[in-house]
Protein backbone atom coordinates (compact mmCIF):
# COMPACT_ATOMS: atom_id res chain seq x y z
CA UNK A 1 0.00 0.00 0.00
CA UNK A 2 1.38 3.19 -1.36
CA UNK A 3 2.17 6.14 1.34
CA UNK A 4 0.44 9.81 0.49
CA UNK A 5 2.61 11.49 -1.44
CA UNK A 6 4.75 8.89 -2.63
CA UNK A 7 3.95 7.61 -5.80
CA UNK A 8 5.22 3.81 -5.87
CA UNK A 9 5.44 1.03 -9.00
CA UNK A 10 5.44 -2.62 -8.92
CA UNK A 11 9.20 -4.01 -9.80
CA UNK A 12 10.27 -7.57 -10.43
CA UNK A 13 13.00 -9.03 -8.38
CA UNK A 14 14.80 -12.00 -10.21
CA UNK A 15 17.04 -14.25 -8.99
CA UNK A 16 18.73 -17.00 -10.86
CA UNK A 17 20.83 -19.52 -9.28
CA UNK A 18 22.66 -22.15 -11.84
CA UNK A 19 21.97 -26.04 -11.28
CA UNK A 20 25.05 -27.71 -11.60
CA UNK A 21 25.71 -32.12 -12.52
CA UNK A 22 28.66 -34.50 -10.51
CA UNK A 23 30.91 -33.03 -13.50
CA UNK A 24 30.28 -28.78 -12.41
CA UNK A 25 28.43 -28.92 -15.85
CA UNK A 26 25.42 -26.63 -15.72
CA UNK A 27 22.08 -29.00 -16.44
CA UNK A 28 19.37 -26.07 -15.63
CA UNK A 29 18.72 -22.50 -14.06
CA UNK A 30 16.43 -22.00 -11.80
CA UNK A 31 14.56 -18.49 -11.87
CA UNK A 32 12.73 -17.07 -9.19
CA UNK A 33 10.81 -14.02 -9.03
CA UNK A 34 8.95 -11.69 -6.72
CA UNK A 35 6.35 -8.88 -7.21
CA UNK A 36 7.76 -5.34 -4.98
CA UNK A 37 6.11 -1.99 -4.79
CA UNK A 38 8.92 0.05 -5.11
CA UNK A 39 10.03 3.93 -5.11
CA UNK A 40 11.53 4.32 -8.83
CA UNK A 41 14.56 7.11 -9.19
CA UNK A 42 16.20 7.91 -12.24
CA UNK A 43 20.18 6.82 -11.86
CA UNK A 44 23.39 8.96 -11.59
CA UNK A 45 24.72 9.71 -14.88
CA UNK A 46 28.19 9.59 -13.81
CA UNK A 47 28.96 6.93 -16.73
CA UNK A 48 28.40 9.62 -18.89
CA UNK A 49 31.54 11.12 -20.99
CA UNK A 50 33.39 11.28 -24.50
CA UNK A 51 34.65 7.94 -24.27
CA UNK A 52 31.27 6.07 -24.31
CA UNK A 53 29.30 8.22 -26.22
CA UNK A 54 27.34 4.86 -27.42
CA UNK A 55 27.87 3.18 -24.25
CA UNK A 56 26.68 4.93 -21.57
CA UNK A 57 24.87 2.89 -18.98
CA UNK A 58 21.09 3.74 -18.64
CA UNK A 59 20.23 3.33 -14.76
CA UNK A 60 17.58 3.38 -12.06
CA UNK A 61 18.02 3.57 -8.40
CA UNK A 62 14.80 1.62 -6.40
CA UNK A 63 14.12 1.83 -3.29
CA UNK A 64 12.72 -1.36 -1.15
CA UNK A 65 10.38 -1.51 1.30
CA UNK A 66 11.81 -2.32 4.85
CA UNK A 67 10.63 -6.18 4.62
CA UNK A 68 12.81 -6.98 1.52
CA UNK A 69 16.33 -5.66 3.73
CA UNK A 70 16.96 -9.64 4.80
CA UNK A 71 17.14 -10.81 0.90
CA UNK A 72 20.20 -10.36 -0.83
CA UNK A 73 20.60 -9.14 -3.78
CA UNK A 74 24.06 -9.48 -5.38
CA UNK A 75 23.90 -11.04 -8.92
CA UNK A 76 19.99 -10.49 -9.21
CA UNK A 77 18.14 -8.44 -11.93
CA UNK A 78 14.84 -6.53 -11.34
CA UNK A 79 12.35 -5.17 -14.08
CA UNK A 80 11.51 -1.83 -13.92
CA UNK A 81 8.75 -0.64 -16.31
CA UNK A 82 9.46 -3.53 -18.59
CA UNK A 83 13.07 -3.77 -18.66
CA UNK A 84 15.67 -6.03 -17.11
CA UNK A 85 18.42 -4.79 -15.80
CA UNK A 86 21.34 -5.60 -13.45
CA UNK A 87 21.57 -4.99 -9.56
CA UNK A 88 25.04 -2.74 -8.68
CA UNK A 89 27.16 -4.61 -6.46
CA UNK A 90 25.68 -5.89 -3.28
CA UNK A 91 22.95 -3.49 -2.19
CA UNK A 92 22.87 -2.80 1.93
CA UNK A 93 20.00 -0.98 3.92
CA UNK A 94 19.93 2.16 5.73
CA UNK A 95 20.33 1.63 9.28
CA UNK A 96 16.91 1.43 10.89
CA UNK A 97 17.38 4.41 13.01
CA UNK A 98 18.34 6.18 9.92
CA UNK A 99 15.50 5.88 7.80
CA UNK A 100 12.20 5.50 9.68
CA UNK A 101 10.33 5.18 6.66
CA UNK A 102 9.25 2.09 4.61
CA UNK A 103 11.74 2.74 1.87
CA UNK A 104 15.05 1.44 3.41
CA UNK A 105 16.89 -0.02 0.80
CA UNK A 106 18.57 1.59 -2.17
CA UNK A 107 19.19 -0.77 -5.31
CA UNK A 108 21.30 0.72 -8.02
CA UNK A 109 20.48 -0.94 -11.41
CA UNK A 110 22.25 -0.65 -14.77
CA UNK A 111 22.18 -1.71 -18.31
CA UNK A 112 24.98 -0.86 -20.03
CA UNK A 113 25.16 -0.76 -23.56
CA UNK A 114 28.04 -1.29 -25.74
Amino acid sequence: MPMAGIPTETVTVISRKTVYDDLHEPVSEAVAERDVDAVVAPGATADLDASRPEGATVAYTVHLPRDMAGIRLKGCSVRVRGEELRVVGDPRPYAPEACPGRWCYPVELEAADG
